[in-house]
């Protein structure tokens, strides 16, 4: 009977150590997990700022101009005029290749007294006045301009200076121009035996590849007046 009573007073007391060993085990445990446990690391959020593309610009045509400076030259072939010489004067035009514009010329020529000129694209003169005429010239090419002066026997023996005036510009860029002024000076010791006609007295001094004044057609004044009488004949006839 005590040996029994013995018994359960250790089993009691056993469990009684076991129940008040509990809760430190757990507490223990709870603290070993906190101190174990992995700490949550928060990422910070990069923004990145928004790229804003500017605009393009359109661009805007430029205005026509001279890359390069052209040329526009006098070169005198002969400059004495005589029955069977007349005066002869090259005009020359040069636009460089650098240039994407058309060089354009407008030339005018003062025309003292007695003497006549006539080139290629000029008006022709008798006498005193002023003859112009304008040329185009692409990039890249030249232009020779040929033209002959020639005197009637009312021009003064002696020399005459011949002014070239004029304007040149890029394309239409008429804004953009530029002057010229050239001076041509021929000396008449004789009238020239043709003077009404464009027709060189000289032509083996003709540069070769220069354009040349126009030759008059032979009779043409003629052949005009022959027809008008035939056509006021014509008429005549109708009416009776």
């Amino acid at each position: 009977m005590e040996q029994t009573i013995k018994k359960i007073l250790l089993m009691l007391c056993v469990v009684g150590v076991i129940a008040a060993g509990l809760p430190v085990g757990l507490a223990q445990t709870n603290e070993s997990n906190a101190t174990n446990a992995t700490p949550t690391v928060t990422t910070p959020v990069v923004t990145t700022p928004a790229v804003t593309t500017p605009p393009v610009a359109t661009p805007v045509p430029t205005v026509g101009k001279f890359r390069v400076g052209p040329s526009v030259t006098l070169r005198p072939v002969t400059d004495v005029i005589e029955t069977n010489q007349d005066g002869i004067v090259e005009l020359f035009m040069n636009n460089p290749s650098l240039n994407e514009v058309t060089l354009n010329v407008d030339a005018r020529v003062s025309v003292p007294s007695g003497i006549h000129v006539y080139g290629e694209s000029f008006g022709q003169a008798a006498g005193a006045g002023v003859v112009a005429g304008t040329f185009s010239v692409p990039p890249g090419t030249s232009r020779t301009i040929i033209l002959v002066i020639k005197a009637d026997k009312s021009a003064r023996i002696g020399s005459h200076s011949i002014m070239f005036t004029g304007l040149y510009w890029p394309d239409d860029n008429k804004d953009n121009f530029q002057p010229m002024s050239l001076t041509y000076s021929v000396t008449v010791k004789e009238p020239s035996k043709n003077p009404d006609t464009a027709d060189p007295s000289n032509p083996g001094a003709v540069p070769k590849g220069a354009e040349t004044p126009k030759p008059s057609i032979p009779g043409f004044g003629v052949v005009l007046a022959i027809f008008g009488v035939f056509a006021i004949a014509r008429l005549m006839s109708r009416k009776n």
